[in-house]
């Protein structure tokens, strides 16, 4: 048995715990008694029996199964298992054959031996007709898929369509005849609130038709396992063989799918994370209709806003939006006059808080839907209508030798950086892409901000406070300039020798 689960990336791990520990002392404070003499603090009391909701749906959850074969490499009885492409190999399977190979002197080649790789999961059924949903990492490539309902029962299941984005799976089953299958609903997650209790239903270890019962604990979660992430956690045991599984509201719909835990023991700690409903319908329905999900693409690269750069950019209201660092010279933005440092605070009539949100907002959005964008530029609001494209499967959404004499009049310190002027030299040692323009960045103090920000010498320096900049000169007098405006910050655009462009906000204290 080989169940699957997948795990947080140890980073957001780390900072994960640490929000947790947080959690945890304001639980300890919120729920002590005074000794004072206060009267202790009243907490809703949480529902006597789940017995009745967990059987209502128990009959729609279901276990999963995937079998996939692997087909072995021939081995020779006594020979020694040699790994694929070593130079030995063909000089042992000549020895070992004219041993007599596996019939000990007949003198055939041994047959290759497959096996099979499985792995157990759970799923649910959602329309009575045989659709079942589950986690696309549940199935992964198997040839050979069993749903296995709660009375024991076995369908042989085919895949209408997966996601690996948001790791979402359709199958289809056939029911028999004269027994039904129940399926159920789903429900609004966007309604549910962190303290709202949830049950979740599923085969954790291969125990089918296991019930744990818990609480929302956040909403809107970022575990850095795809672009689109936008979890419901909570505190409902959840455990490797869950995903794929059900996490119901105390009305019996389904809000979430049980997709990932974190656990640096492998079992529940407490802590797990699901799909919302309203991020897997839109896919289920596409993966029904299409067969693959169709999402909308803008054609830009962003970078997050924090708050130097909003002080840099002039932002009003604080750190917020997508800043734009990129823009495809084929793609929807180009054509409808968004630029690099835009920084997009709504679209479609949606804010934007963070770069992370337009990601998942842009994808949600119909392909070929016109709407309108809103941007911050220069300090300034304007909207751009935009005819979203399609986002295909190989595009990302993207979130940036002899020592050169140097004439100390083109040189300047600032920042904690050296710079230069662009030359032919320059270019090849750096090897900086041609048309590349800006000042070259020829050495970076280490105990800088500049160094902290990750800027590296060989980068250029493009725009200095969204002002281009083509020599040292002009980058200080840009510079000298917003330290006269009571700037806190100055804003970079700055360039690998790729093209690659990013943004850097640089303190001015």
């Amino acid at each position: 048995m080989d169940s699957v689960v997948r795990a947080v990336p140890a980073p957001r791990l780390r900072a994960l715990r640490r929000s947790l520990c947080s959690v945890l002392v304001a639980a300890t404070v919120a729920t002590s008694v005074s000794v004072t003499g206060l009267s202790q603090p009243a907490f809703a009391k949480g529902p006597e029996s789940l017995a009745d909701l967990a059987e209502q749906v128990t009959d729609a959850v279901v276990n999963i199964s995937a079998s996939t074969t692997v087909e072995a490499r021939p081995s020779v009885r006594g020979g020694p298992q040699l790994p694929p492409g070593t130079p030995f190999e063909d000089l042992f399977e000549e020895f070992f054959n004219k041993r007599g190979g596996r019939g000990g002197g007949d003198g055939d080649a041994p047959r290759p031996q497959s096996r099979k790789s499985n792995s157990l999961g759970s799923g649910f059924i959602i329309d009575a007709s045989g659709i079942v949903v589950t986690n696309n990492h549940v199935i992964g490539d198997a040839n050979d898929i069993q749903v296995i309902l709660h009375n024991g029962t076995k369908l042989k299941a085919e895949i209408i369509g997966k996601d690996p984005k948001i790791d979402l799976a359709v199958l289809r089953v056939k029911p028999e005849a004269d027994k039904p299958l129940k399926a159920v609903p789903f429900g609004d997650s966007e309604k549910m609130r962190p303290g709202d209790w949830v049950i979740a239903i599923g085969n954790p270890f291969g125990l089918g038709g296991s019930v744990s019962a818990g609480i929302v604990s956040a909403r809107g979660r970022n575990i850095e396992s795809g672009p689109y992430d936008n979890y419901i956690q909570t505190d409902a045991a959840i455990n490797k063989g869950n995903s794929g599984g059900p996490l119901f509201n105390m009305n019996g719909e389904v809000i979430g799918i049980n997709t990932a835990i974190l656990s640096p023991t492998g079992g529940s700690v407490g802590i797990g994370f699901a799909v919302p409903s309203a991020t897997a319908a839109q896919v289920i329905d596409q993966l029904r209709e299409f067969g693959e999900v169709r999402r909308g693409w803008l054609g830009v690269r962003i970078q997050n806003v924090d708050d130097a750069t909003a002080e840099a950019l002039g932002l009003k209201g604080g750190a917020r939006g997508a800043l734009i660092a990129g823009v495809d010279e084929k793609g929807p933005a180009k054509t409808s006059g968004l630029e690099v440092g835009d920084v997009i605070v709504k679209f479609n009539g949606t804010p934007v808080k963070s770069s992370s949100d337009l990601p998942r907002i842009v994808a949600a959005t119909p392909v070929g839907k016109v709407v309108e964008v809103l941007v911050v530029r220069k300090g300034a609001e304007t909207t751009k209508s935009v005819t979203l494209g399609r986002l295909e499967d190989n595009e990302k959404p993207q979130l940036a030798n002899a020592r050169q004499p140097e004439a100390e009049s083109s040189v300047r310190q600032a920042l904690g950086l050296n710079l230069s002027n662009l030359n032919d030299d320059l270019r090849r040692r750096y090897g900086i892409k041609d048309g590349l323009k800006g000042v070259v960045i020829m050495r970076v103090d280490p105990n800088s901000t500049a160094a902290d920000k990750q800027i590296k010498p060989g980068e250029l320096i493009v725009e200095v406070g969204q002002e281009p900049v083509s020599t040292p000169a002009e980058v200080t007098k840009r510079v000298e300039q917003l330290r006269k405006e009571n700037r806190k910050s100055v804003l970079l655009m700055v360039a690998s020798a790729s093209g690659d462009v990013r943004f850097v906000a640089l303190g001015l204290d």
